[in-house]
This record gives structure tokens, C-alpha cells and sequence, in this order.
């Protein structure tokens, strides 16, 4: 268990807000349970749920809390350990004591939420909850409120997800800290991973040593880390391919610290020591749709709107290198830029990588007015709203010339106006290009996180000679 945490004024004022935003009725956050590999014993490294983190910085599993806003009452749920848990673990802060530096006075079994629940249904009390990621949560909640598990997704408290988005979504200072250590832990990852790259190696022999710079940072990975010649493959985590000379490689990897922020962060490489004529080219371009993007953040803009500049930047620069045509703010609202990227240009990063994400991207990333698109490459486009001051989010444009794709849009004479498909399908073993990094909504524009890292084609070949 990592005992890493605020102060208690900050977890108290931030339960106090959420009484207030969510008005009446029994708040329930569940904390995770300890999950086996392939037997009992044989666990998962644990995280602990981020809400229930931020509203409590508890980091030990088998806990759960209720907020009563109508009473003023906040209880934690729980149990000590027995001797025969103690010969395994060794002795540990009772439930009370680990309540305390959280501002909790009240804690009971964990046996005892059921019996609380109870009563507060059969008097008609509203029981808000959040939609359950984790199956063990989801029976829990199906036996506590008496319907099946098929019901309990029906039955969450939009409220409380609005509440908890509006608070999380704006970082304080401090937490401001605990990302840039995160993402400082990522940079040195990724240094590793530029200046370690060597022809014949695997991508698995690269990547195994970005988590043990992770793990000695205080955390781990925020995430499976993506490491790949195949970056065409927008998610392709690394494995037993062979680097070979003339290749690209896309590193997409984050550290979370020790209180659980996250970093996220991608580099692109040669495996070789410098960049070939082409891949300078197509790296440039995409440098170029980051760094606009990145001066383009500020406060009241869409999100939306920054990735459709990115994309815009991206047509641009293939328009000069003849890979496309016609106008890019026309190409990009035909949808002609999906093309060559597909996802969208990035995302909140807090607790976690994806921030908030299992509360739902409609409520994180979207209003009740601006609704997510579900036309492809749009539809991935995970955040969209207008930026406020204290968000935390990531830019990572890219290009991805993925064979198939191109094949597909041909036989279907997709966006002949736009496309040279001639000139496109010369670099359908290219592979693909991101860049990314983690950047805070000012009251101005917006300011890089962490330590800056070499991002220029200059600089990667500079830490790759």
C-alpha cells in the first residue's frame, strides 16, 4: 500500500464540494479489491479506483465509503487485517488510522455497508453511484441495491459523474506537482528508449527497461507501453519483431507516480542513427501539426477545433509533398484527413492516463450540447469541449499510412478531390509517425509539463548518434 497523500483539508474540501453538487441522497464510492493472475494467491499489481483516490487517498484494497449529503457524514468501509494476513504482509496502520490523514473520523467493517444500505433504499433515499469498470463492484452493487446486473448500469447517478468531472478536470497546484513529476519519470523513459534503440534488438528488449525506470520513479506504467516498427498499428505494444535499420519506431509510454498521476507521452525514432530523406519529410510535418496545435490552447477554444488544425497542418504538409490535394480546411471537413489519422489529436491526463475516462467520454470530453460524432476518425476524438484554465491534456497528431485502409478508400473512390492515391500508396510500408506531450490550460494559452525532451528530428538524431 502506498501511504503517499494531501493534506486533509484538501480531501475534506473536496467531499464537502461534492455534498454540495450532488445536493441530497447517499454518495457510495467503491474502492478495488486485489485481482488473481491464474490462482488465488498470484496477484495483479493493485491500483486503487482514481475517484475513490481523490476523494479519499486511501491506496489499499478492500475499501469503500459513503458521503451522506444530507447528514454531513462521510464513513469508510473496511477491515483490519487478521494474524494470519499480518504473517504474509507484516503489521499495517489500522482502518482508522489510515482514515485519518484523509479528515475521516468513521470507519466501520466492510460487512456493515450492506446493512447501512439497506434502510437508506427502503426509505426511498437516493443511492448515487458510478458505472462499475470492475465485475466484482458491479455484483457488489447488484446484491446491496437488490437488481440484477444487467440493471445496475441503468441505475447511475449522472449527477454524481457531472460533479465528479467538474471537480477533477480542473487540477490544483498541487496535484500540478505530482503530474510533472510523473511526467519528468516519462521524459527519462523515452530518453532511454531514443538513445537505446539498436538494429537486431527486440522491441520487447527496448521496452522492458522503460518500466523499471517507471517502477524506480516511486510508481509504475500508467499504461501498457506502446513500442513498435509498426506504428501504422495505432496501438501495437511491443513484442518479438526484430528492429531493423531504415525502420521507424513509435514509443507511446507514461509513468504514473507514486500518488497515481499520470504521464503520457510518444517519441518517434530511426532505428538506424539518423532519419532517411522521406522520414525527415513526414516527420517534419507532424511536428509541425503539434507545434500548432500546442499554440493554438487557450482557454474558451474547442477541442475540436485544435484537432481539426492539426489535421488541416497534416493535409498541408502532404499537399506540398503531393500525397494530397485541394484545399485542407476542405479536406479535413469532407473527412478526407482520416486517411492518414484516424484517432483524435488527444485527451484529459490526471489520475488517469485517459482521465475520468470509465465515467463516460460523454460527460468528460463533451457537453450536453456538443455530442461526440460518429463519423469514423471523428468518433475517436476523445475530448471535444472548450478548454478551461487547470485542464491537463495531451497533443499527439500523427500520421499512419496504414495499407489496407488506403486499399479500402481506393476501391471505394473515397475522396478523389483530395487524395493522389498514386502518390499515397508509395508509402503504404512507411509505417507511422506521433508525437506527443502533456501540456496545462493557462489563463493565457497553456504551458508544456515537465522537462522539455528532444523533439526535433535534429535533436532525436543527435541522442540516436
Amino acid at each position: 500500500m502506498n501511504s503517499a497523500m494531501f493534506a486533509k483539508d484538501i480531501y475534506a474540501g473536496r467531499r464537502q464540494r461534492l455534498k454540495q453538487q450532488v445536493g441530497k441522497g447517499l454518495i457510495l464510492l467503491m474502492g478495488n479489491e486485489e485481482s488473481s493472475m491464474n490462482y488465488r494467491d498470484n496477484l495483479y499489481p493493485f491500483r486503487q479506483d482514481s475517484s475513490f483516490l481523490y476523494f479519499f487517498g486511501m491506496d489499499k484494497p478492500g475499501l469503500a465509503a459513503l458521503i451522506d449529503a444530507d447528514n454531513d457524514k462521510d464513513i469508510v468501509f473496511g477491515d483490519d487485517l487478521t494474524m494470519d494476513q499480518i504473517v504474509w504482509t507484516g503489521p499495517q496502520p489500522s482502518l482508522a488510522e489510515q482514515a485519518a490523514p484523509a479528515g475521516v473520523t468513521e470507519t466501520m467493517p466492510y460487512a456493515e455497508l450492506g446493512k447501512r444500505l439497506a434502510p437508506a433504499i427502503a426509505g426511498g433515499r437516493t443511492i448515487h453511484y458510478l458505472p462499475p469498470y470492475r465485475p466484482e463492484n458491479l455484483l457488489k452493487l447488484s446484491e446491496w441495491l437488490g437488481i440484477a446486473p444487467s440493471a445496475v448500469k441503468g441505475g447511475v447517478s449522472v449527477g454524481l459523474i457531472k460533479a465528479i468531472v467538474a471537480q477533477r478536470s480542473i487540477k490544483s497546484a498541487e496535484e500540478i506537482v505530482q503530474i510533472e513529476e510523473a511526467v519528468n519519470t516519462t521524459a527519462a523513459m523515452h530518453l532511454a528508449a531514443i538513445k537505446g534503440a539498436k538494429a537486431g534488438m527486440t522491441e520487447a528488449q527496448l521496452a522492458g527497461g522503460l518500466q523499471g525506470i517507471a517502477i524506480s520513479g516511486g510508481g509504475n506504467l500508467a499504461f501498457p507501453t506502446i513500442l513498435t516498427v509498426n506504428g501504422q498499428v495505432l496501438h501495437n505494444h511491443y513484442g518479438p519483431t526484430v528492429m531493423r535499420e531504415g525502420r521507424l519506431a513509435i514509443c507511446d509510454s507514461g509513468a504514473e507516480n507514486a500518488m497515481h498521476y499520470a504521464g503520457d507521452m510518444t517519441r518517434t525514432f530511426p532505428v538506424g542513427k539518423k532519419f532517411t530523406t522521406l522520414q525527415r519529410e513526414m516527420y517534419d510535418i507532424v511536428l509541425s501539426s503539434q507545434q500548432a496545435a500546442v499554440d493554438a490552447l487557450r482557454p474558451g477554444i474547442l477541442f475540436r477545433d485544435v484537432h481539426a488544425l492539426a489535421a488541416e497542418k497534416l493535409v498541408e504538409g502532404l499537399k506540398a509533398a503531393g500525397v494530397m490535394k485541394g484545399d485542407p480546411k476542405e479536406a479535413v471537413a469532407a473527412g478526407a484527413h482520416t486517411a492518414v489519422f484516424q484517432c483524435g489529436l488527444g485527451h484529459m491526463m490526471g489520475l488517469d492516463v485517459h482521465d475520468m475516462e470509465d465515467l463516460g467520454e460523454e460527460y468528460v470530453g463533451y457537453t450536453d450540447t456538443l455530442k461526440k460524432s460518429k463519423e469514423f476518425g471523428w468518433k475517436s476524438l476523445r475530448l471535444a469541449r472548450a478548454l478551461e484554465p487547470g485542464f491537463v491534456v495531451t497533443i499527439e497528431p500523427g500520421l499512419y499510412f496504414i495499407p489496407e485502409l488506403m486499399d479500402q478508400y481506393r476501391a471505394e473512390k473515397k475522396y478523389m478531390d483530395f487524395i493522389n492515391y498514386d502518390k499515397l500508396n508509395a508509402l503504404r510500408d512507411f509505417g507511422g509517425i506521433r508525437i506527443e506531450e502533456d501540456l496545462l490550460v493557462t489563463d493565457s494559452g497553456s504551458r508544456l509539463l515537465g522537462k522539455p525532451l528532444a523533439k526535433t528530428a535534429t535533436e532525436i538524431e543527435l541522442l540516436r548518434s
